[in-house]
């Protein structure tokens, strides 16, 4: 059953078969197995070294979940700080809050709601994946049984941080909206996710903030549409009711509420990689020459942006564990990946989705123009969308479609990059699935389409089209 839950970035499956109480417990007890160990191997003997935050998201089965991960984590002799139904962000936070040894957050983020899940930081926030010990992780959950374990007294704590919380996130938000002498109309859908408790608690009572509530309810377990903002589809009921209701923007968040899309005033969607070009120039007028680190997926108009801003574009491999690694080590001010995930430095480097939705409300507010406007000036060129393509033979794809374009620059950073000048892709496989991801972009729409056309043939069958 470990085999299949564990996944390249987090702990994710179906409940109650094959992820149940008797797999978080092992999972628990592993994880604080591995994290202080490590902690001794790096010579910490400072007893929070023995702490570790538990949260959870919304879902049906996250409680029981939790409470079982929760005696795994005390039966290893470990102590627990259990602060409750949170957003995954908090769970960042708490750990560095707390300065303890590691966190774990309950939750399958944007699946379905018969899916959940462990997403496993260490300390300082550091993401857990599985090249930065979330195998060792399963090694031990392996190695462990509940039954035959004899319990070590790990005690646990409850601790309310929303007030904490609430402080550390209202520092990016502009002081006009704060006092109230500027006003930004913005509807938020929360997807029935964890951002129906985070907003209200974080958000509520600013002066300046006028929120039209979608999706807010999270109480039943269910989904009035997927929880993931990625998918267009699921931007409907925000575009209508942003333009319906003449709001400045709409935001919709995931479910565990780490990831975030914005819709303009106009309804349109805004893709995060411009989401991060508009923003890097907000963070480099207050930090010049900074660092920003960006996924390699991203638009050309994204990094000429920066260095135009004085910043130094940074480019990093898919996927937070790699985003946050290049973040700590160029100090950079700010990130941004196309999934939704934004990063900040003075936010542990970690990513936040409370904090890019003040990020970009605080934009608009030191701005008289529209955000259809500002952002304008960063679609420079013409993309694709990230298309996917089934193949049985991933690498044996990548190589033929390497070998039809001799003469272009080649990358190899994450799966295969090729500039052919005119236009440029990347083609990366998926950790999990027959698939590879297309992304490319061009001068225009015609060169879009008439390359994505010519790239394909060396891919796979399309789907999803």
């Amino acid at each position: 059953m470990l085999g299949k839950v564990f996944k390249a970035y987090d702990v994710r499956a179906i409940y109650p078969k094959p992820l149940n109480e008797k797999l978080a417990w092992q999972i628990g007890y592993a994880t604080a197995r591995y994290l202080t160990e490590k902690a001794d191997e790096a010579g910490y003997d400072d007893p929070m070294m023995r702490h570790f935050v538990v949260g959870r998201d919304m879902r049906l089965s996250s409680p029981s979940l939790a409470e079982a991960l929760k005696k795994g984590i005390r039966d290893h002799g470990s102590h627990v700080i259990d602060v409750g139904m949170v957003d995954t962000p908090m769970i960042y936070f708490a750990i560095n809050h707390f300065a303890c040894c590691g966190g774990i957050q309950v939750t399958a983020s944007h699946n379905p709601a018969n899916y959940n899940g462990f997403k496993v930081s260490g300390l300082e926030a550091k993401p857990i994946g599985m090249t930065t010990g979330l195998d060792e992780i399963r090694r031990y959950a392996a190695l462990v049984d509940q039954n035959k374990a004899t319990p070590a007294g790990g005690r646990e704590d409850i601790r309310d941080l929303w007030d904490s919380y609430r402080e550390h996130v209202l520092y990016f938000l502009h002081p006009s909206i704060v006092d109230g002498s500027k006003t930004i109309n913005v509807v938020i859908d929360a997807s029935n996710g964890m951002a129906g408790t985070m907003i209200p608690k974080v958000f509520g009572g600013i002066a300046g903030l006028k929120i039209t509530k979608l999706n807010f309810d999270n109480s039943t377990g269910e989904f009035v549409h997927e929880p993931n903002p990625l998918v267009e589809s699921n931007l409907q009921m925000l575009r209508d009711k942003v333009v319906s209701s003449k709001a400045d923007l709409g935001i919709c968040f995931d479910g565990d509420a780490d990831r975030c899309v914005v819709v303009d005033e106009k309804g349109r969607t805004i893709g995060c990689d411009l989401l991060t070009a508009w923003l890097s120039g907000k963070f480099l007028a207050d930090n010049p020459k900074a660092a920003i680190v960006y996924d390699l997926r991203s638009s050309k108009s994204l990094t000429e942006m920066i260095t135009e801003a004085g910043g130094r574009p940074i480019k990093s491999r898919v996927g937070h564990v790699f985003m946050k690694e290049k973040m700590a080590n160029h100090k950079a001010v700010f990130g941004g990946e196309l999934s939704g995930h934004f990063y900040f430095r003075d936010n542990f480097y970690a990513d936040s989705g409370a904090i890019a939705f003040a990020s970009v409300v605080s934009g608009l507010a030191i701005n008289d123009q529209p955000l259809s406007e500002l952002i304008k000036p960063t679609r420079r060129y013409a993309q694709s969308g990230e298309i996917n393509f089934e193949t049985d033979d991933k690498q044996a794809a990548i190589d033929d479609l390497v070998n039809a374009f001799p003469a272009a620059e080649i990358e190899e950073l994450d799966g295969v990059t090729l500039n052919v000048g005119p236009w440029w892709c990347n083609v990366r496989p998926s950790n999990t699935e027959p698939l590879l991801r297309l992304n490319l972009e061009g001068l225009d729409e015609g060169t879009v389409n008439a390359h994505v056309d010519e790239v394909s043939k060396y891919l796979g069958k399309r789907v999803g089209h």
